[in-house]
């Protein structure tokens, strides 16, 4: 495929972001700002990846703990660590990830399904993979991954 076939409906713009040694993408239109060293009050709840509430900007987001909603090992936070804020259907939501290092255009053609497992990553989060040089990114299914239904609930409870 020539560069002057690639028309932005071919490609998916993409995020890329690290968490515990794997790179991982989100598409940018989910994407609001991507935050550094905010604070997290702690809130309890029975999902223990859900790790609590920002301030951001005078509205309160609920933050999950991206390493844990994945399965991956989860790490202690570190102060280093970033904040993606995401929207969907008016709702925020943080996530934490160890570094967003990266925008591509993904040409769509490359998007590869899912196999069965990726380490611990359950199959039902992902929404692809990207073969790129010598990179594997996994492109994550927003919508599965946050469970919006749990989120929302979680709003309520705390208002």
């Amino acid at each position: 495929m020539t560069q002057e076939q690639l028309t932005p409906e071919r490609l998916e713009k993409t995020i890329i972001f690290d968490l515990n040694g794997s790179e991982y993408g989100l598409p940018v239109n989910f994407v609001e700002s991507i935050e550094t060293s905010l604070p997290i009050t702690r809130v309890p709840h029975e999902k223990n990846y859900i790790k609590g509430v920002i301030n951001l900007r005078g509205k309160i987001i609920p933050v999950i703990d991206l390493r844990i909603r994945l399965e991956e090992e989860p790490e202690h936070n570190k102060e280093e660590d970033q904040i993606i804020i995401t929207k969907i259907d008016e709702t925020q939501v943080g996530l934490i990830i160890d570094n967003a290092n990266d925008v591509l255009d993904i040409p769509v053609d490359l998007l590869e399904n899912p196999p069965e497992t990726i380490g611990t990553v359950k199959k039902e989060y992902i929404h692809s993979i990207a073969h790129l040089d010598n990179r594997l990114i996994v492109l994550l299914d927003i919508y599965k991954l946050l469970n919006l239904e749990e989120i929302k609930t979680k709003e309520l409870d705390d208002q």
